[in-house]
């Protein structure tokens, strides 16, 4: 958390050293000399007009410290001193927290209490051993149907959404929020415009799950190094709430492409040696620090992290998308405003589909692909002014059927509800003997449902 407020200001603590030899100040570096400071540990910088801001150590090399200026570099001078704080950026960890709303430097964005008599921990730290970890094999239903019945969502799973800007995104996450049937949601939210922070915050508020909502956002006016703080914030709650109080806990993350260029910005600034497209050789690296942060503990809870990665232009092949490919589990493909079936893949499905889920889950999932691939083909034969055979008519009805009930992202249903539909929408286009299925499933749900459309 920032320390202490007094009169609106941070203060200088009478008990640290002062530092004042700055060296130079280059963006929103700010380079002094000292022995006494550790890496990502914090510091107070004040001017000699008695401007004060909050900073953190970025690099060092010998006796030279690199340090980044959370407000700006804007009115510091180089008769400014430096007090080193003794620890890296923390935040407030109790079951009080819940239901309320944190800046990119842990201070309160809310009308709530300060918390400043709540315990502390310090965010980052190394990820659990994976041989510790236990085999994902439960199931997070968001009642998402592209989700639940095709790529299923598991818990102490790392996945990303890939999309561009202008899709509804935001939309699709807050509603898995909403949605999901995890214990704690807490919301990680790097450069977002006002409408979008007050949309998150509306939304958990109307739908009733605010109370066990933790907002950690960093807004796009605000300094570029707390969007590098929110990940560690929002990553480090959930793990103690896992750890500690046994919960279920959701990490919804958006975007991490702000992420990815606030690391080349201020890298840039920092005069690194950039690597693809200007980003930072260690992109993998950093990205990888964070994600590896899902787990399903033994004897505990567990964290399940959701979320975003813009793709700029569309390209998959783009440094943070394709860094993002190799570390998660996944992906789910929003474009056109629908999650697309092709493009999306849970490489953990396959835990839970047929072991947690219903018998029919597998064979409904690939019957419904395999027709909705014919009714894409019969889509360009109709195109090209092919002759379309009765198949490809029923094919073409089906697509239609499919795009409705289940591609819209405001489509919610349960999950069994959801394959009952998928059987619906079978008997409506197709006869049982075209299904291709095991007999014994198209026995067991065809004919019921089928005769019910009647």
């Amino acid at each position: 958390m920032v320390p202490p407020v007094l009169g609106g200001g941070l203060f200088m603590h009478s008990d640290l050293v002062r530092h004042t030899r700055v060296l130079g100040i280059v963006g929103d570096i700010l380079k002094i000399r000292a022995s006494d400071a550790a890496f990502n540990e914090l510091a107070l910088v004040e001017n000699s007009d008695g401007q004060q801001s909050l900073a953190q150590v970025v690099r060092l090399e010998g006796d030279e410290v690199s340090l980044q200026v959370f407000a700006g570099s804007k009115g510091i001078s180089t008769g400014a001193s430096v007090q080193f704080l003794g620890h890296s950026m923390q935040v407030a960890y109790s079951p009080s927290i819940l239901g309320r709303i944190f800046g990119g430097s842990g201070q309160r964005l809310d009308d709530g209490p300060e918390l400043t008599h709540e315990p502390k921990i310090e965010i980052g730290g190394p990820s659990v051993n994976p041989t510790t970890r236990l085999v994902p094999k439960k199931m997070i239903m968001t009642d998402v149907p592209m989700i639940d019945v095709f790529n299923c969502l598991v818990e102490s799973q790392k996945i990303p959404i890939f999309s561009i800007a202008g899709e509804p995104y935001n939309q699709l996450l807050a509603r898995i929020g909403i949605q999901a049937n995890a214990d704690i949601v807490i919301f990680g939210g790097l450069g977002l415009i006002f409408d979008d922070y007050h949309f998150f915050r509306t939304m958990f508020e109307e739908a009733g799950v605010f109370h066990r909502t933790v907002m950690f956002v960093n807004l796009a006016s605000d300094p570029i190094v707390e969007r590098l703080l929110v990940p560690d914030m929002a990553l480090k709650v959930a793990e103690r709430f896992a750890v500690e109080e046994k919960k279920r806990v959701l990490v919804l993350l958006t975007d991490m492409t702000a992420y990815a260029d606030a690391l080349k910005e201020i890298g840039i600034a920092m005069e690194k040696i950039p690597s693809n497209r200007g980003y930072m050789g260690d992109l993998y690296t950093q990205l990888a620090q964070r994600y590896e942060r899902a787990c399903d503990y033994e004897g505990a809870g567990s964290v399940t992290i959701l979320t975003v990665t813009t793709m700029p232009g569309d390209d998959v092949t783009h440094p943070v998308p394709d860094n993002t490919g190799y570390i998660t589990e996944g992906q789910f493909y929003l474009h056109d405003g629908v999650i697309d079936p092709f493009g999306s893949l849970s490489r953990l499905k396959q835990m839970v589909i047929g072991e947690v889920t219903r018998e029919d889950h597998s064979q409904i999932m690939n019957t419904m692909i395999r027709f909705y691939s014919n009714a894409k083909d019969a889509e360009k034969k109709k195109a090209m002014a092919f002759e379309l055979s009765p198949f490809d008519h029923k094919c073409l009805r089906f697509g239609s059927l499919f795009k409705k009930r289940f591609m819209d992202i405001d489509a919610s249903m349960p999950l069994n509800d959801a394959l009952d539909v998928c059987w619906q929408t079978l008997a409506e286009c197709f006869e049982p003997q075209e299904l291709l299925m095991k007999q014994q499933l198209v026995d067991k749900y065809f004919p019921t449902l089928a005769e019910s459309t009647k």
